[in-house]
């Protein structure tokens, strides 16, 4: 059973397997082919070869003036005067129902003669006495002074040595084919052991990985190969850049809490401040809370999700937030082709554009622009607004670095997108916008 599902299961026995089958198929069938028609050149020439004593006969042939068969001595082909030598013949007079033998037959009974037209060629495998025979037969009329006499001239040659001829020639080829295909399976096996070791090489590699041994698939491979590969290392990293995402939002986390149960533990002395602790504390610890999952749930890079079209999305967070900010009148400006697609999961894309456009929406006086684009192999997302702007926006972006710290003014959502932008191995910007307030232009490029 263990050999079987090795079988089934294996590449390269599967590998194997086909292209023995294969190779089995095609060199029975060349071989009966090859068989056939040599049986066929034989059997043509060892008939030709008969035809050519035929016309031997026929020349020592004499008729007399009443019509009878007269046969010389001495026969072209010496075999015809040897008894039992493999070679017979014979000559029917139809006139005179008379029939002329050979030397060579005396002993044998022939196949009796068959009526052959005159001019016509007889070749066919005969039998007679459990001996089987080539033979040939042609009709002639001979002109004879009173009249013409219709003879029909018959040779036969014992299969045997046909047969033989034919047996040691099949013996050859199957021998030799046999070799030449011992020969082509070590072939296939050493080709496709050479053909197949980066396959193996990779699984080795792959097991180090599991084991710990190294961290990413490091030798080098063929092309078809190397894409599978590539892919791996991808995935590799981006599960262990979320493995870290996630102990780091653990560790922020429980970092963060300290000072807000802090506070909540000091308050528990002073019973007229506790109800607005708690209430600012729980505020807090929320948006600590809701950062954090943010950051650990950001799905980061990958060139295995579909592509996106962002203008569906863009248009749904715009009508969103006008139902939001109703109150404000706000003017949106979206510039983004219908055509404008990226690979990004599609709640990294709502995380990240409904923060920056719900920031922007909550400094704007009247107006928020965005504009989504594509470079070459890089999205550059930009949003504006008409607010008071960020002031300096080196300390904004210092200040995020850590994902539990809070830029006043700004909430958590910049710091959100920050992360998100990072996950990506994308770049942000923050500077001031041509309409006077703030401006965020992020810059992804394709994985």
């Amino acid at each position: 059973m263990k050999w079987r599902l090795n079988w089934r299961h294996t590449l390269r026995a599967r590998l194997m397997l086909g292209a023995a089958a294969m190779l089995i198929v095609f060199l029975a069938g060349a071989g009966w082919a090859v068989q056939r028609a040599h049986e066929e050149s034989v059997r043509a020439a060892h008939f030709a070869r008969l035809q050519t004593t035929v016309y031997g006969l026929l020349a020592a042939a004499e008729v007399d003036p009443d019509g009878t068969l007269v046969m010389p001595a001495a026969l072209p082909d010496p075999r015809l005067s040897l008894p039992d030598s493999g070679l017979y013949a014979s000559i029917f007079n139809v006139a005179r129902h008379e029939t002329w033998r050979s030397a060579s037959t005396v002993g044998l009974e022939l196949p009796p003669p068959r009526q052959v037209g005159t001019g016509q060629w007889r070749y066919e495998m005969a039998r007679a006495a459990g001996r089987d025979y080539l033979a040939v037969g042609t009709g002639v009329s001979w002109a004879g002074k009173a009249a013409s006499v219709p003879l029909v001239l018959s040779v036969f040659e014992d299969k045997v040595a046909f047969d033989r001829e034919i047996a040691v020639f099949e013996h050859t080829a199957w021998a030799w084919l046999g070799g030449a295909a011992l020969l082509l399976l070590l072939s296939q096996t050493v080709l496709l052991r050479w053909g197949l070791a980066p396959l193996r090489q990779a699984t080795r590699e792959i097991r180090a990985i599991e084991q710990g041994e190294q961290a990413t698939v490091q030798g080098r491979y063929p092309e078809e190969v190397a894409a599978l590969t590539d892919n791996l290392n991808t995935l590799i990293a981006q599960e262990r850049l979320r493995q870290t995402r996630y102990r780091e939002a653990l560790s922020y986390l429980a970092h963060s809490l300290k000072t807000p149960l802090a506070v909540l533990r000091t308050a528990l002395g002073d019973p007229a401040q506790l109800p607005d602790a708690v209430a600012a504390q729980v505020a807090r610890m929320d948006d600590i809370v809701g950062h954090q999952l943010a950051r650990a749930a950001a799905g980061g890079a990958s060139r295995f999700v579909p592509a996106l079209a962002l203008g569906p999305v863009l248009e749904r967070i715009r009508d969103s937030l006008a139902k939001v900010h109703a109150d404000k009148g706000l003017a949106f400006t979206l510039d983004c082709a219908t055509a404008l697609a990226w690979r990004i999961d599609e709640g990294d894309a709502f995380e990240l554009l409904g923060n920056l456009m719900d920031n922007a929406c909550k400094w704007a006086r009247q107006r928020v622009a965005v504009s989504a684009r594509r470079e070459g192999d890089s999205l550059q997302l930009r949003v504006d607004d008409d607010g008071p702007g960020f002031g300096d926006t080196r300390a904004i972006l210092q200040l995020h670095v850590r994902g539990d710290e809070r830029v006043p003014g700004h909430g958590v959502g910049l710091a959100v997108v920050n992360e998100l932008v990072a996950s990506h191995g994308g770049e942000l910007t923050l500077s001031r916008s041509e309409m006077g307030g703030a401006r965020v232009e992020i810059v992804l490029r394709r994985v």
